[in-house]
């Protein structure tokens, strides 16, 4: 069973209306960017909030393996290993330590996702499945998507793609919408950015418009990875071609969200010191235009 990191109500894009979307972990690429490096890992794990810390030592004092200590810049880790027992969490008494990632019983989650039924269906709205890859674990992931779909819910799958082909039929049975991720066509760029190469990407999204999917295609915007025209014209010629092209092409400008959580998971966002900035609003502009050029509808944000 996948571990779930997060659930997030009333989430406005992550498909169409007002969504719930639940967090997986679990993922293969290790994006530099990454909103969610929390994701990363399939099991749980230990995050600390520094602002909320008292500085008690509690956490400290319950700790068999001895894996974290009290310093004058808060908790930090030491060289023992974390079982990850949780039980430094349980014991702060400000909430400054918790464990990402739970395991749901199906039926407790389905009754976490119908508290939210009435502003889904009047929104036309739904659940997303997201991460991390949330098709990471597949036989998960349908169980899930047809346990949503007995009960009537839209089903949209956020997704690297970065998968086993032979699962995507499979899924697209399962579900209403695909969100694909689409960060860089040069496989090269693609694997310095993401550790991992394109071409199963590519593959799988060629598979995915051949089977007549619905899907929208998401493109993290950042002018030092994906910005240039070279790249964004490739990405258009590219979508352009396919068996069925995607509905909408998503651009959504870069920022750095991801950061505070690395600081959380005492790790370093972008460690290498890689430039990243956002496209100025002509620039994205400029992006938005040369899809639609190729005849896909574009617009900025998602």
């Amino acid at each position: 069973m996948a571990l779930i990191f997060d659930i997030k109500r009333y989430a406005l894009h992550d498909g169409p209306g007002i969504r719930t979307t639940l967090f997986l972990k679990g993922c293969p690429l290790r994006c530099v960017w990454c909103h969610n490096p929390e994701s990363w890992t399939a099991t749980r794990q230990k995050l600390y909030k520094k602002s909320k810390c008292i500085g008690c030592g509690s956490c400290v004092a319950v700790c068999p393996q001895e894996a974290i200590e009290l310093t004058p810049d808060g908790i930090v880790p030491t060289a023992n290993p974390c079982l990850q027992c949780g039980r430094c969490t349980e014991e702060c008494p400000a909430a400054a330590l918790e464990m990402s990632g739970r395991a749901w019983p199906m039926e407790e989650l389905m009754a976490e996702v119908e508290k939210e039924r009435g502003i889904m269906e009047d929104s036309g709205g739904g659940v997303t499945l997201c991460g991390g890859e949330p098709l990471m674990d597949p036989d998960y992931a349908l169980e899930l998507l047809r346990e949503l779909g007995r009960r009537g819910f839209h089903r949209t799958v956020d997704t690297t793609l970065y998968v086993r082909p032979e699962i995507i039929p499979e899924v697209a049975k399962e579900c209403e919408l695909f969100l694909v991720d689409l960060k860089a066509m040069d496989s090269e760029v693609h694997r310095k950015f993401t550790g991992v190469p394109n071409e199963r990407i590519l593959e799988n999204l060629r598979l995915l418009a051949g089977l007549g999917a619905r899907y929208f295609i998401r493109i993290p915007l950042i002018r030092e990875v994906n910005g240039d025209r070279a790249n964004l014209e490739a990405s258009a010629r590219f979508l352009a071609s396919l068996p069925t092209p995607p509905e909408e092409v998503d651009l959504l400008p870069y920022h750095d969200i991801g950061k505070g959580k690395h600081e959380r998971m005492w790790s370093v966002y972008n460690p290498l010191g890689y430039s990243f900035t956002t496209p100025s609003k002509d620039e994205q502009e400029a992006a938005a235009d040369l899809f639609r050029s190729f005849g896909l509808t574009a617009r900025i944000g998602g």
